[in-house]
């Protein structure tokens, strides 16, 4: 057991030597950023299947006509492309929705450009799911992926 954590802390400083060479404010510019665990032979091996690749893309090429239709007349083609005026505009969020990003703000230290990636990659998220507005699983799935500014740079 001692082992196991003697070489957990020497792959943690290892990985956090490489992380620390990533500023914060680059980390910020990045939509998505998460952690990728090794999966357990297992799970692979199982009779159950997800969605296919082929359902993947035909829910992908309607999210992106969905956005290409509602922002045809600003010239732009997809949610990453808003301005702080169209998120205003096109990411409203309810109570629920802003009680959770208010409290992923204060726990998590996250910035200020940190929220309009979370709000735009919310809107995809719903185009995503056949939403026209965030409901609160977009908005949670959406700071999940800003896994590596909670480990790495949060507070």
């Amino acid at each position: 057991m001692e082992q196991k954590i003697k070489t957990a802390l020497v792959q943690r400083s290892g990985i956090s030597k490489y992380i620390n060479k990533i500023s914060g404010p680059l980390l910020d510019r990045i939509d998505i950023h998460i952690e990728v665990e090794a999966v357990d032979y297992k799970k692979l091996d199982r009779e159950e299947k997800g969605e296919t690749s082929e359902e993947i893309r035909k829910r992908v090429n309607k999210a992106r006509e969905i956005a290409r239709e509602r922002y045809k007349e600003y010239g732009i083609y997809s949610n990453s492309e808003l301005t702080p005026k169209l998120i205003q505009k096109y990411c409203k969020l309810g109570k629920k929705e802003k009680v959770v990003l208010e409290n992923a703000f204060d726990k998590l230290g996250f910035s200020a450009r940190a929220y309009s990636r979370i709000l735009k990659l919310a809107k995809t998220i719903a185009d995503l799911d056949g939403k026209e507005n965030i409901e609160l699983n977009h908005i949670a799935e959406a700071i999940k992926y800003r896994d590596l500014d909670r480990k790495y740079w949060g507070n």
